[in-house]
């Protein structure tokens, strides 16, 4: 019964994508719509993502710090450490996830509460293809500005190792800075910021798609807020997987 419902389930996402991926009937109306999504789901996060990539960065630091502290590992090994973790998981991966429950439950409780009091109804007896009007203009500044979070994701958390070797002095301020450009591996960032592509699509798409199929109240939308931020962490972390299998090997 559980393969036949997610089977199910994974059949009506894939026929709404088909309805929210169509030419918008006004462009005016979408390109509104779209700054509109910018600045709600992409600007209105910088703070949060620059306060958790600070506090992460540094907590790094401090972890590689206390592992690395062998006499046979160079004291550059933390810088080196802590830009590794951070360009491969934290700056991609779990800053998503950290926005699935940010940005995706927004997504969801906005889109069912539409749902509940009939508004999407009433786009619909007007003749607007309503997925298309109300969850584009989302997914598409999802996907267009997750690549600017995750670089002040990337600078931050950088500058929070920076600012604990400063302050605590673990491990001198030059030396943690020639770590971090010891053995740079370029293609790691660009890595990080194909994969939060495919993570912001999984967000966006997955919560819009809970909330516009809410039935009943508001008992339900918070049910499909909590399942959208479920459903979106766990297929972020299979993308994940099959997407480092496919471009790390």
């Amino acid at each position: 019964m559980i393969i036949q419902s997610s089977l199910k389930s994974f059949g009506n996402y894939c026929i709404f994508i088909g309805r929210v991926f169509t030419l918008p009937d006004r462009w005016r109306e979408f390109f509104r719509r779209y700054v509109n999504e910018i600045v709600k789901l992409g600007i209105d996060s910088i703070p949060l993502v620059i306060v958790i990539s600070i506090f992460i960065g540094a907590v790094c630091t401090i972890q590689m710090y206390l592992n690395t502290s062998s006499p046979l590992m160079p004291r550059y090994a933390v810088g080196l450490a802590t830009r590794e973790i951070i360009l491969l998981e934290f700056s991609s991966s779990i800053l998503c996830l950290i926005l699935a429950g940010k940005v995706g439950s927004n997504i969801a409780s906005e889109i069912g509460t539409m749902r509940v009091t009939e508004q999407i109804d009433a786009l619909e007896i007007m003749g607007v293809n309503s997925a298309n009007f109300l969850v584009l203009p989302k997914i598409m500044a999802m996907v267009t500005f997750i690549n600017v979070l995750v670089i002040f994701s990337m600078f931050t958390s950088l500058w929070g190792g920076y600012m604990v070797c400063a302050v605590t002095g673990l491990v001198p301020v030059s030396t943690y800075v020639y770590g971090i450009q010891t053995q740079f591996i370029s293609w790691y960032v660009w890595y990080a910021l194909i994969k939060s592509l495919f993570f912001a699509f999984v967000v966006s798409s997955v919560a819009s798609y809970f909330g516009y199929y809410v039935k009943g109240g508001a008992l339900e939308v918070g049910k499909a807020s909590t399942n959208s931020v479920v459903t979106s962490s766990i297929v972020i972390l299979l993308l994940d997987v099959i997407l480092t299998n496919l471009m790390l090997q």
